[in-house]
C-alpha cells in the first residue's frame, strides 16, 4: 500500500511540473518526468523517456486546443516546421551516435533555467499586429530553416525540442508569447507521439500504473496553465513563465546532482 502511494505521489509531482512546464511554455514533459521517474522509482532510463514523451501527447494537444480557442496558433507554419523538426532530428541523432556529446547533457536544463531568467529580466512584448506584418512567403522560409536547426539540436543533444522551439520562435521569428507557445505544444504533440511510440517499439511496454498516473496529471496541469496563459495579459504571462521555467529547471538540475 506504501509503495503505490508513494508511486502516486511522485507521478503527482512529475506531472504537475511537466503540465505547468507544458501549458506555459511548450516545454517537454521529458525535462521534469524521466529525471523523477529515474531518481524516485529507480526507472530504466529509457522507459522513463518513453512515459514521459507519451504524457507529452496529450498534455500538449489540449494545450494547443486552448491556445488555438484563444487563436494564439500558427497551425499553417507549425506544419511546415514540425516536418523540418522531425527530419533533422533524425539527423541530428545519427550524427550524435558518431561523436562523444556526454558534456552536453544538460544543455537543455540550464536552457530552461536561462530562457526562464530571460522571461523575466527582458519580456517578449511583441504584438500580433507586429507579428502579422511579416509577409507570408517570407515565414514559411523562416519556419523551415529554425525547425532544421531546432530539429539538429533536438536530435544531437537528446531533449530541448519545446525550449528551443519557444527561444527561436519569440527571438528569431518575432512571434508574440500567446502564439509561439501555442505552437509549440502544436508541433510537440506530434513529436511526443512519434517518440513516444518509437520509444514503447524498441523498449517494450511501459510500466501502465505509472503511465497512466503521469498522462492524466500532466494532462490535468497543462490545462490548468493553459487556461490561465490565455487569459493572463503579456506581462503576467512573461513573469509566470519565466518563474516556471527557472523553478523547474533548478529541479531538475537538483536531481540530476544530488538525486
Amino acid at each position: 500500500m506504501e509503495s503505490i502511494l508513494f508511486t502516486i505521489l511522485v507521478c503527482f509531482f512529475a506531472g504537475m511540473g511537466a503540465g505547468l512546464g507544458t501549458g506555459f511554455a511548450g516545454m517537454s514533459a521529458a525535462a521534469v518526468i524521466t529525471p523523477v521517474l529515474v531518481t524516485f522509482l529507480k526507472m530504466d532510463a529509457y522507459q522513463a523517456v518513453g512515459i514521459a514523451l507519451a504524457s507529452d501527447v496529450l498534455a500538449s494537444a489540449i494545450s494547443a486546443y486552448e491556445y488555438g480557442k484563444n487563436r494564439n496558433l500558427d497551425i499553417r507554419n507549425g506544419l511546415v516546421m514540425m516536418v523540418s523538426v522531425l527530419a533533422f532530428t533524425m539527423v541530428g541523432s545519427w550524427i550524435s551516435s558518431r561523436v562523444n556529446n556526454q558534456v552536453m547533457g544538460g544543455a537543455s536544463v540550464f536552457m530552461t533555467m536561462i530562457l526562464g531568467i530571460k522571461f523575466i529580466v527582458k519580456p517578449v512584448m511583441t504584438t500580433k499586429e507586429s507579428m502579422q506584418a511579416v509577409s507570408a512567403g517570407k515565414r514559411v522560409v523562416q519556419s523551415v530553416v529554425c525547425g532544421v536547426i531546432i530539429g539538429f539540436i533536438c536530435g544531437f543533444i537528446g531533449a530541448g525540442g519545446g525550449m528551443m522551439m519557444l527561444l527561436i520562435l519569440t527571438s528569431v521569428l518575432g512571434y508574440e508569447l500567446k502564439t509561439a507557445v501555442g505552437t509549440s505544444v502544436f508541433i510537440m504533440a506530434f513529436t511526443a507521439f512519434t517518440g513516444s511510440m518509437s520509444h514503447f517499439a524498441i523498449g517494450g511496454a511501459p510500466d501502465w500504473t505509472v503511465l497512466a498516473l503521469c498522462v492524466l496529471f500532466t494532462l490535468l496541469w497543462a490545462r490548468i496553465a493553459a487556461k490561465f496563459a490565455n487569459k493572463a495579459t503579456p506581462a503576467t504571462l512573461n513573469r509566470a513563465t519565466g518563474i516556471v521555467l527557472l523553478v523547474l529547471g533548478i529541479v531538475v538540475l537538483a536531481f540530476q546532482k544530488f538525486g
